[in-house]
């Protein structure tokens, strides 16, 4: 079993036992998610920690969009869960880039990729920037903001 999973469902158990609410919600929904995910396609199968960590970065983008949403609507109390809920999640995912950090993975794919035409890449390359950063990033920062960074360095 993924050790993420594994920490999950004891983090889960723990939860339970102390009577918090919010954090067992928010888990039972992640650790929902990802057996979903194994169990999706033609055969099961038992998700690497990788896996995991995108099944629960989605999860949190969808808290967030959630809250939002509630927010928007006049539901407070409801954003406010959803927030709740999305923090739990995200203290289980890598620390996130800074953006100092994240120019510099831009500068370098940028610089890769540059070696690769023999020309400074465009706009027109934008995507195999994209693919050669977020091979570096690995869920450290959302697609956004790595997608607005590689667009301001094309630029």
């Amino acid at each position: 079993m993924a050790e993420l999973k594994a920490r999950l469902q004891a983090d889960l158990t723990t939860a339970i036992k102390n009577r918090e609410t919010v954090r067992a919600g928010a888990l039972r929904m992640a650790l929902a998610a990802i057996t979903t995910e194994e169990v999706s396609g033609k055969s099961a199968r038992e998700l690497s920690d990788d896996e995991v960590l995108k099944v629960i970065t989605r999860e949190v983008k969808k808290r967030r969009e959630a809250a939002e949403a509630f927010a928007g609507a006049g539901r407070a109390e409801q954003a406010e869960l959803e927030r709740s809920e999305s923090a739990v999640l995200e203290g289980y995912l890598p620390a996130q880039l800074d953006d100092a950090e994240l120019a510099a993975l831009v500068d370098a794919a940028v610089a890769e990729v540059a070696a690769q035409l023999g020309e400074q890449p465009g706009q027109r390359q934008m995507g195999q920037v994209m693919k050669a950063v977020n091979a570096k990033v690995a869920g450290r920062a959302e697609g956004g903001r790595v997608a607005a960074a590689v667009k301001a360095k094309l630029a």
